[in-house]
């Protein structure tokens, strides 16, 4: 127990710390130099294309330090706002953190917010000071904001190149003397916290642990606390680049376990293992449970893929523990899932990840948030979908969640991201100068109002320099509306929003001729109207393709021509009356992408 640390690293986006890990593992022998290759933890083709960490990924390092053999469990997590509770998992199985800033940029909002994450669970922070070797580097400006945060001495912080290797030598002589090693009873009962788990067609599922109590061997009986299930334990062992199997695991160690479980339900990230024979008295606390921030509706393009479609979610899942779904069905759409996410990356990310790894086609319905309905029963209904807004004549009010939102900005971009909150209608509670140029801003946001284009927008007004970071605050009420779009007079509920009243018309308008573009031309008119409740407030047609069917008359009487108009006409009638629509998958997308 002595010679084992486990430790993580934590920034913001695009600091250095999947670089930094190459490094050490590099440093450390752990690779050899035919697997080296950038971001070696970034296992999955989607990470690498968009250069961003979406999985934590933990991994054991062997090395020797003063004739002692360490044992150095390393778990690499993402810097997105949207994979947090990747990060909080990741926390919660170590005893240390190296909290890392990049000398060009600075702390940023989640560099802060991570923060704050390991200090409640205690843990040992090392800061670093990455990307020196850069000719913009501002190391002494950045050593002042990280000493007034964390309140450390200088020489605490460590200099440091992902890059070209610099200050990797100091950084591991810090976890091994600045990280406590694990503490537990190795004679006491087997308790180990699950904090990953992923699906293996060949061997079902497996399941990443930490031990706190106690020593697990191979071919144990062992059961899972909270869904009471009991296995025996095929296969242990830790992980390495691939999985290196073990006969005996003991207090402090990370590793895996293998026992042919085939159902996702039986596996819960945040559960304990135990012995069967000589069980522990009570569960490890887990992790707090995920609230969704953003709410969609995944229906399969094709019916009779609704099963398929359940059974490569659940099995996502297992590997991405904040993703929550149930069951609903459309009109328009069928059966499917209404799905909550952390925020619009993380359902991106889903959507491709279904479409990658389960070969799966899904619609995704306009992306809205949980309200509050209070009827005039006094009743207190959660509404995650417009089509479960009560009618007008029973509702009394509806309450909306606000965020109490972080921005950190240069001070010359201030007015341009205040008149955007404002034009959210956020409320401004704090500015706060961290340095003579670097303003920290804490608003008051509604979270309908930043859930479509706010983060996008932000990034572009300040170059790229402002950071972001909320939390919710309550809920608030709200003078919100339904908005409905109808093609031929018949409303098409995957298209419909809850919006504020101020913000109705406008967006009415503009999705209609959105979709007056996207729209294929049909035999007979298409009329797209925006409505809330019996009033429609915009109006588009898309006009049908017609033939000339005046083409063969040439002179003649006015009569003659008017006759052929007047037939086709009814016809178009008729088609009109039983026709319908179909409404291509970029049209839900559009919606969106609404500037």
């Amino acid at each position: 127990m002595k010679t084992i640390r486990n430790f993580c690293i934590i920034a913001h986006i695009d600091h250095g710390k999947s670089t930094l890990a190459d490094r050490l593992l590099e440093f450390t022998g752990t690779l050899s130099e035919r697997q080296q290759q950038d971001q070696v933890l970034d296992d999955m083709d989607l990470e690498r294309e968009r250069g961003i960490t979406i999985k934590s990924h933990a991994i054991q390092m062997e090395y020797n330090y003063e004739g002692e053999r360490y044992k150095l469990n390393l778990i690499d997590t993402p810097g997105h706002v949207d994979f947090s509770y990747e990060v909080s998992r990741s926390i919660a199985a170590c005893e240390g953190a190296l909290l890392i800033v990049d000398a060009t940029q600075g702390i940023q909002a989640q560099t802060i917010s991570n923060l704050y994450l390991a200090i409640e669970h205690d843990l040992e922070i090392i800061p670093i000071l990455n990307k020196m070797d850069m000719e913009n580097a501002m190391p002494e400006d950045v050593e002042e904001q990280i000493i007034d945060l964390l309140g450390c001495k200088s020489e605490d912080i460590i200099r440091a190149s992902g890059k070209t290797g610099m200050g990797v030598e100091e950084i591991l002589s810090a976890i091994i003397h600045r990280i406590p090693h694990p503490t537990g009873d190795a004679s006491a009962p087997l308790q180990a916290l699950i904090f990953d788990s992923v699906y293996n067609s060949f061997r079902g599922i497996v399941a990443y642990f930490r031990i706190r109590n106690g020593e697990i061997r191979k071919g144990d009986f062992v059961k899972f606390f909270n869904t009471g299930k009991e296995y025996y334990a095929d296969e242990i062992g830790v992980l390495r680049l691939t999985q290196q199997p073990r006969d005996v695991l003991a207090v402090g160690d990370v590793g895996y376990i293998i026992s042919g479980i085939k159902t996702s339900r039986e596996v819960k990230v945040g559960d304990t293992i135990t012995h069967v024979k000589n069980p522990c008295d009570k569960a490890i606390e887990g992790f707090s449970n995920v609230k969704p921030m953003v709410y969609a509706g995944i229906y399969p393009v094709d019916a009779d893929d609704y099963e398929e479609l359940r059974a490569s979610m659940e099995r996502l899942q297992l590997n991405d523990a904040s993703l929550v779904f149930e069951p609903e069905s459309s009109v328009a759409l069928g059966f499917g899932f209404r799905c909550g996410f952390l925020g619009l990356l993380h359902m991106e990310i889903i959507q491709e990840r279904l479409d990658r790894e389960f070969d799966m086609d899904v619609i995704t319905t306009v992306p809205n948030v949980s309200y509050k309905a209070y009827t005039t029963k006094g009743e207190i209904l959660d509404v995650h979908n417009p089509s479960g807004l009560p009618a007008p004549n029973y509702l009394e009010r509806i309450e909306e969640p606000y965020i109490s939102a972080q921005i950190i900005s240069k001070s010359e971009y201030i007015g341009a991201v205040m008149t955007l909150c404002i034009g959210k209608r956020g409320a401004l509670k704090n500015q706060v100068y961290l340095t003579s140029d670097r303003v920290e801003l804490t608003m008051e946001l509604p979270l309908g109002e930043i859930v479509f284009d706010f983060y996008d927008k932000l990034k572009s007004i300040s170059k790229g320099y402002a950071s972001f970071d909320y939390h919710i605050s309550g809920y608030q009420p709200a003078k919100l509306v339904r908005l409905d779009i109808l093609l031929n007079s018949e409303p098409v509920d995957a298209l419909s929003t809850l919006i504020h009243q101020d913000n109705a018309y406008d967006f009415g308008r503009r999705m209609c001729s959105k979709l007056r573009e996207l729209i294929p031309r049909q035999q007979f008119d298409i009329a797209i109207q925006a409505a809330i409740g019996a009033k429609i407030i915009a109006r588009e047609t898309v006009k049908a393709v017609r033939k000339d069917v005046t083409a063969k008359c040439y002179g003649g009487d006015i009569t003659r021509k008017r006759k052929l108009l007047e037939k086709q006409k009814k016809g178009k009638k008729r088609m009109r009356q039983v026709g319908n629509v179909e409404v291509p998958q970029t049209a839900f997308l559009a919606v969106l992408k609404l500037d």
